[in-house]
């Protein structure tokens, strides 16, 4: 078997194991695609200053994302139906952040619950919450998070609709898939994958599934779940999510300053600059090129996260430089996750870890916490 030396080498080998409507759900976005495709360009208009005859030796790449000690600035982002890229795929990949002492954050729209990761994980993990229209399901979500003992919560806010993706349409996703000759066709083309789909503990949403009223079998999910999303989102329902969880909050679509101010005076804990991977608003600006006007806007008075077309340790430290407190993984652990389970979300960390640890050293930085614009060409 050839050696899976980067990120890249893991997308290949999930496109080639996980069906089509799966593997295209997590790796495509809205529209033309192309905010999806700048977030990765753009992080190659960033150019590294290599700095020589500088003492790399006893580098640290340790640092607290709100609060929490993590061996390196990065988290796994949450990822709707990572059991679909493969059997139990959420725990897997708790389990694969857990032993890499960094945070997982669970999707509302999880194949595992909630109850089922807390059961296979010994340390908390985060949970990320979609506000739906059902307020009592909403709440009793966040109770059921804290009762988990989940140490934070992110609060996604860029879903208030749904974003068109053309490929989910054209592949009719569904989960589990329904019986129609092109699904049958793709889960019979990927026999390994279907077999250890066999002994999943669920193959339908976890969190929703027996806990939202009206919501037994994957017909009333379907309904549901279009009715749910809450256009209505506002300042005041994250005021009421803050008072129900009471811990560390965090605010997920920060793509625009006053929002980003906005987001400060909530009183959250952190927010993340994403554009959803580019699967909400196409023709938006990529995460990595809107990161210095939130910097600027905000400062240090918030913690600032980012994700959004982050493949490499190299983009992790470009995003670092240019102010972001913590980096979240989406696309690339997923690749992992596709092609080799909780072993290749383990490897997949490690090539960031191992790419982050040697741009750090060839930019002439000892610790992940003195990297700076300095670090950059184009940086300030």
């Amino acid at each position: 078997m050839n050696k899976l030396c980067d990120v890249r080498d893991y997308q290949a080998k999930a496109k080639s194991r996980v069906p089509k409507m799966f593997y295209q759900y997590a790796d495509s976005g809205s529209w033309t695609q192309s905010t999806y495709r700048a977030n990765e360009s753009d992080f190659s208009n960033l150019l590294f200053r290599q700095r020589v005859a500088v003492d790399m030796s006893n580098r640290s790449l340790a640092s607290t994302l709100v609060g929490q000690d993590v061996s390196m600035p990065v988290a796994l982002a949450p990822i709707g139906m990572l059991g679909m890229q493969h059997a139990n795929g959420e725990i897997h990949a708790a389990r694969a952040a857990e032993k890499a002492g960094i945070p997982f954050t669970l999707s509302t729209m999880s194949i595992a619950s909630i109850e089922d990761v807390a059961e296979h994980t010994e340390k908390p993990f985060w949970f990320q919450l979609y506000v739906m229209k059902d307020k009592e399901f909403a709440g009793n979500l966040i109770d059921r998070a804290k009762a988990a003992g989940c140490s934070a919560l992110v609060l996604t806010l860029d879903l208030q609709i749904l974003g068109q993706r053309h490929n989910d349409l054209r592949n009719g996703l569904a989960a589990p898939p329904q019986f129609t000759p092109n699904h049958i066709w793709q889960v019979m083309t990927r026999p390994l994958w279907a077999l250890k789909m066999l002994g999943a503990k669920s193959k339908t949403f976890g969190n929703i599934v027996g806990h939202a009223k009206g919501v037994t079998n994957i017909s009333s999910l379907m309904s549901w779940t279009h009715e749910q999303f809450d256009p209505t989102l506002s300042w005041d329902d994250v005021a009421w999510i803050k008072e129900r969880w009471g811990g560390k909050l965090i605010l997920k679509g920060i793509m625009d300053a006053e929002d980003a101010r906005n987001a400060m005076s909530s009183g959250a804990d952190a927010i993340v600059v994403s554009n959803h991977g580019g699967r909400q608003l196409d023709g938006a600006p990529s995460s990595i090129a809107i990161l210095p006007e939130i910097v600027d806007a905000v400062g240090n008075k918030i913690e600032i996260h980012m994700d959004s077309g982050v493949r490499s340790g190299q983009d992790v430290l470009k995003a670092v430089c240019l102010g972001a407190h913590g980096v979240w993984l989406g696309r690339a652990f997923v690749y992992g996750l596709g092609a080799r389970g909780e072993q290749g979300v383990t490897e997949v960390i490690e090539i960031i870890r191992k790419e982050l640890d040697t741009t750090m050293a060839l930019c002439g930085e000892r610790l992940i916490g003195n990297a700076g614009p300095h670090n950059l060409y184009n940086g300030s």
